[in-house]
C-alpha cells in the first residue's frame, strides 16, 4: 500500500491541517482499513497517530486506488473538541472480540415423534388421491 499525499490546505480557525490523498493498494487486493491508511497517513506526515482522522475514502469500481480526505490536528484536545464522534470510532483501532461461548442448541424433538408426523401426512395424502381417483371413474 502506498500513501500520496495530493493537497495539504491549512485551516487555522479549527486548528488543523486538511489533506487529500491517493491510497494505491493493488497488493493488498481490496481497500485497506481506515487504521492501516491513518497509520500510513501519519508516517508520511511525520505526525502522532493519535492527530490524524481519515474522514472519507473512496475507491472507485475496478481501481486499485483510493482517493481520501483526512485532518491532522495540532492537539488530542482539539480533535476531540472539533472532530465528530462517528469520524472518531470509524478511526479507532480494530479490537479483537473475544472468543463467544457456543449458545445452546434449542431442545430437539425426540426422533418417534419425526417419524409418525411424516407417515400421518402421508396417509392424509394417499386418503385423497383415492377419493380423487374414484369419483374420476
Amino acid at each position: 500500500m502506498k500513501i500520496r499525499v495530493t493537497s495539504k490546505e491549512r485551516n487555522s480557525l479549527l486548528k488543523r491541517t486538511e489533506v487529500a490523498f491517493e491510497v494505491e493498494h493493488g497488493e493488498t487486493g481490496g481497500t485497506p482499513s481506515r487504521f492501516d491508511m491513518r497509520k500510513r497517513l501519519a508516517e508520511a506526515l511525520k505526525a502522532k497517530l493519535e492527530l490524524v482522522y481519515v474522514k472519507r475514502v473512496e475507491t472507485r469500481t475496478g481501481a486499485n486506488t483510493a482517493l481520501g480526505e483526512a485532518n491532522v490536528y495540532e492537539s488530542v484536545e482539539q480533535a476531540k473538541l472539533v472532530e465528530p464522534e462517528h469520524i472518531v470510532t470509524r478511526n479507532a483501532p480494530p479490537t479483537e472480540k473475544p472468543a463467544e461461548e457456543p449458545a445452546e442448541k434449542p431442545a430437539e424433538k425426540p426422533k418417534e415423534e419425526l417419524k409418525e408426523a411424516p407417515k400421518e401426512e402421508t396417509a392424509e395424502k394417499e386418503e385423497a388421491i383415492e377419493k380423487v381417483e374414484e369419483a374420476s371413474e
